[in-house]
């Protein structure tokens, strides 16, 4: 009896795991950024790579918190094929994205979104920090909302890199 329970609930954990990946994620939207740096780029452009869209605030708490975990899974994963774009809000003002992005060394693109348009197109995003995964072919994997849990998020780009 304990067999054919336990065979049981193997097949349905494998059929909900090939359900999962049949769903079809959604595309990330075709947005424009435009880096610090004054490079101009879009989601189009980044496509081949796994990307880390994350939205967040020089005066967010969570995002300064987090910021160190970026930038060593940036550098963990870049030379494989990660791409990071930091989009500080509406709300921030530019010199102090500026002076935060220098002050910590970024070593990955931070763009400004002045008007909300970037924000708006990913869907109203409105709480920071807020990230988007999105996997080589430019489809949406995984929100978060807040800080993500780290083990978890560097498996799923692990396997996001590999496919």
């Amino acid at each position: 009896m304990k067999a054919k329970v336990l065979l049981a609930a193997i097949a349905i954990a494998i059929a909900g795991a090939v359900a999962f990946a049949l769903v079809p994620r959604p595309a990330a939207p075709e947005v424009q950024f435009t880096a610090l740096s004054g490079e101009n780029f879009s989601t189009s452009d980044l496509r081949g790579k796994v990307v880390l869209v994350n939205f967040w605030a020089t005066w967010c708490t969570t995002c300064v918190q987090e910021m160190p975990k970026m930038i060593d899974t940036y550098r963990k994963f870049a030379p494989r094929g990660y791409e990071m774009v930091a989009v500080a809000v509406q709300s921030d003002h530019p010199n102090s994205v500026a002076a935060f992005t220098q002050k910590r060394a970024l070593p990955f693109k931070v763009a400004l979104d002045g008007n909300g348009d970037i924000a708006r197109q990913f869907g109203r995003v409105r709480i920071t920090p807020t990230s988007f995964l999105i996997d080589k072919n430019g489809r949406v994997l995984k929100e978060y909302i807040g800080e993500p849990d780290w083990a978890e998020f560097h498996a799923l780009v692990e396997k996001a890199l590999d496919s």
